[in-house]
């Protein structure tokens, strides 16, 4: 059984511990939807009300280390948090790349830390510790000590149900940072000059789209006298693959799982009549020497280095999720601005979708309370605290008027509204100010994107929002028709991690070839789908739909 239960963790979550060790002293274990009381001589104050205790309380926190943070002890926003809450931290920080490591010595040897923050403890593992006893669920305190996370709840329901574990257990705070643009990702970006010196306007329809790039192809766009244009290429990376764009056209693709939800009923796409038109169109588009041969094989550099050739551009169109994914965002040559995205094309039955996550905003496993928590009421009032804007401003950015300031007057965000913050430093650099990041965040597109003054033009995030609006959101999908987030039992994980792993690197393979020509697409179809049955796809499907119900059940 314990050469199981790694195996499990080896395989899905790349964790090598004995589950059996990680319980601690069943003594210590909270029973099952209770938790442990605040000492009585640690009275916490009601919600809303600073500091949560009179008496400074301390918690043991295991951290993921972060390369853009100096020293998590002397940080701006750590004292900024300490002295509006009197919670002191005790920091353990782990490596920022062998973090598993540690956090599986610490499962293992049942020697715990109060919280486990930033680790990205999969739902399956909150399931099995929770279970245990080892994970405490804050469906209750929440409910008393948390209302800024109510406030999440009622205001993006959606995340309340990302995060709730079967039984109403949610053992892991939500992270929510709403990147609009981001939700909204397999973008198809058309160099402009292009289109405007051969008089071309935007496809609109997949034959539009096919007369633009043999125009590309064939019209020497780009004036040298050569025929080095390349119509349209992609890569690899998990957001320039060649075929989402194209095949939302014809059926919904999400570029990953590629699975859809039919009145409660999971099924994937792949093997269906759609699918086949949708492969049969790329294959046409290959044929014609439209499509790049190295979208297969090559990775986003690659793409990257095609984008920003010297001197004269040489592709036409590109699948990516913002500009800053193809090309060299106010870079020397200027095409950050000059690839521009076209909304999605209408196909041959009148579908025309964009591919959207609702749910790619919700992180989860990054706050967890363990059974040693002494103080789970003043925990979920501190973890409350961090979903505060100010605390997310100084979290992510740093000590206000150093990183940040109050917006002044007439100063408009993105959208045109009154701005909620001038940032005064960019993100990314190193400094000892903020979290950069990390602890918990609950970052709106209102207030946070669309919220920060313009205080320069061109404003990326002001195009990539504005953008977005025009040309992507009117096409989302309808949210129940997206296979939301699903927790996994254990006794599911290891099956579903091989079917999975075998099913869509088979489907991933078949793409290619199809496209290509490697595989003919009418002769070899139903084999193509037999093999897909015989890969236990309906185990597949079984295992997602037991999860999916239970969802709905909870």
């Amino acid at each position: 059984m314990r050469k199981r239960l790694a195996l499990v963790w080896t395989i899905v979550f790349c964790f090598s511990l004995l589950l059996s060790a990680c319980s601690s002293d069943p003594g210590e274990t909270a029973k099952e939807g209770e938790s442990k009381e605040t000492p009585n001589a640690t009275k916490v104050n009601p919600p809303g009300q600073y500091p949560i205790v009179n008496e400074k309380v301390k918690l043991k926190v295991l951290v993921r280390g972060n390369s853009l943070v100096e020293n998590f002890n002397t940080n701006g926003y750590t004292k900024w948090l300490e002295n509006k809450t009197n919670v002191q931290v005790e920091w353990i920080v782990t490596d920022e790349k062998n973090y598993l490591e540690q956090l599986n010595l610490a499962l293992s040897s049942g020697d715990l830390p109060d919280v486990i923050m930033n680790m990205g403890i999969s739902p399956e593992q909150q399931m099995v510790y929770g279970e245990q006893g080892v994970f405490v669920s804050f469906t209750e305190l929440i409910d008393k000590y948390g209302p800024n996370t109510k406030k999440i709840f009622q205001e993006m329901p959606e995340v309340k149900d990302a995060i709730t574990a079967p039984g109403n257990k949610i053992y892991s705070l939500p992270y929510v940072n709403e990147c609009y643009h981001c939700s909204m990702n397999f973008k198809m970006y058309v160099y402009k000059p292009w289109l405007d010196k051969l008089g071309l306007k935007e496809p609109t329809t997949l034959d539009e789209y096919y007369q633009m790039l043999k125009a590309f192809k064939e019209k020497d766009p780009n004036g040298n006298g050569k025929a080095d244009e390349i119509p349209l290429v992609g890569a690899t990376g998990s957001r320039t693959l060649i075929d989402p764009f194209i095949m939302n056209s014809f059926i919904y693709d999400d570029g990953m799982k590629r699975m859809i939800v039919n009145n409660d009923k999971i099924d994937v796409v792949y093997n269906k009549p759609e699918w086949k038109e949708g492969l049969k169109y790329l294959n046409k588009l290959y044929k014609e020497g439209l499509i790049a041969p190295q979208s297969f094989t090559q990775d986003d550099a690659g793409l990257k280095k095609i984008a920003e050739n010297p001197d004269i551009a040489i592709a036409g169109a590109m699948p990516a999720h913002s500009p800053s994914t193809i090309t060299i965002v106010e870079g020397p040559s200027g095409r950050w601005l000059e690839y521009q995205p076209i909304a999605p094309l209408k196909g041959p039955s009148g579908k025309q979708t964009s591919f959207w996550n609702p749910y790619d905003k919700i992180r989860t496993g990054n706050f967890i309370m363990t059974n040693a928590n002494k103080y789970p009421e003043v925990t979920m009032r501190w973890a409350d605290t961090m979903y505060e804007f100010e605390a997310n401003l100084y979290s992510n950015f740093g000590v206000e008027n150093s990183a940040w300031s109050k917006p002044q007057p007439g100063d408009l965000g993105r959208d045109g509204q009154p701005a909620k913050y001038r940032l005064l430093i960019p993100f990314g650099r190193v400094q000892n100010e903020g979290w950069a990041q990390y602890g918990l965040n609950y970052r709106t597109d209102k207030d946070w994107y669309a919220g920060q003054a313009v205080l320069k033009l061109p404003d990326k995030e002001k195009m990539y929002y504005e953008i977005t609006k025009k040309n992507y959101e009117p096409f989302i999908p309808g949210i129940k028709t997206l296979v939301p987030p699903l927790f996994f039992p254990p006794s599911d994980s290891q099956v579903l991690a091989e079917l999975d792993k075998t099913i869509n690197d088979y489907v991933k393979t078949m793409i290619a070839r199809f496209v290509t020509g490697d595989a003919d697409i009418d002769k070899e179809w139903n084999n193509y789908v037999s093999t897909l049955d015989k890969m236990n796809i309906k185990k597949y499907l079984e295992i997602y739909q037991k999860a999916y119900d239970a969802k709905l059940k909870k």
